[in-house]
């Protein structure tokens, strides 16, 4: 009986202790692949904001020539131009650009599939004290993030 005892204890610790090493590999697993969205997002964030400074300058059809595929695919240069002069020029210069928030996603509705950060900018322009500015990085085929979407409220 006391060898029944023992030996239950011990693969009872050793249940506990296999428990205890998948717990703390799947917590692994999840911060490797938290961390690897924030860096995509960091990464993405940084194209935007690279992006976002050609328009700024008033250079949009820089910004057209810079932007995803996906985007190009879905508006001509020149209608670019002609939909943003009206929108950006009465707004002024930048005062001052923030990220509000950052958010990877792997589908957006009226998108194809692909890889996404949905960024939010508070941005304060020199005729508009309060704006956000929303704009969509996807990740390329050649692995670079590039503008696929770009919205002002």
């Amino acid at each position: 009986m006391i060898l029944i005892v023992s030996a239950g204890k011990e693969i009872s610790r050793m249940t506990g202790k296999i428990v205890v090493g998948v717990v703390i590999l799947l917590a692994l697993v999840a911060g490797i692949s938290m961390a690897a969205d924030t860096a995509k997002e960091m990464a993405a964030v940084a194209a935007a904001e690279q992006w976002v400074a050609l328009v700024d300058a008033g250079n949009y059809g820089d910004s057209w020539k810079e932007a995803a595929q996906y985007f190009k695919s879905t508006v001509a240069m020149e209608t670019w131009e002609q939909m943003l002069r009206p929108i950006r020029k009465p707004l002024g210069k930048v005062i001052a650009r923030k990220v509000m928030t950052r958010t990877y996603k792997t589908t957006l509705p009226g998108a194809p599939d692909g890889e996404y950060v949905v960024i939010e900018f508070a941005t304060s322009f020199q005729n508009k004290q309060s704006a956000v500015e929303t704009v969509t990085p996807m990740l390329e085929k050649d692995g670079k993030w590039r503008v696929a979407g770009y919205l002002i409220k």
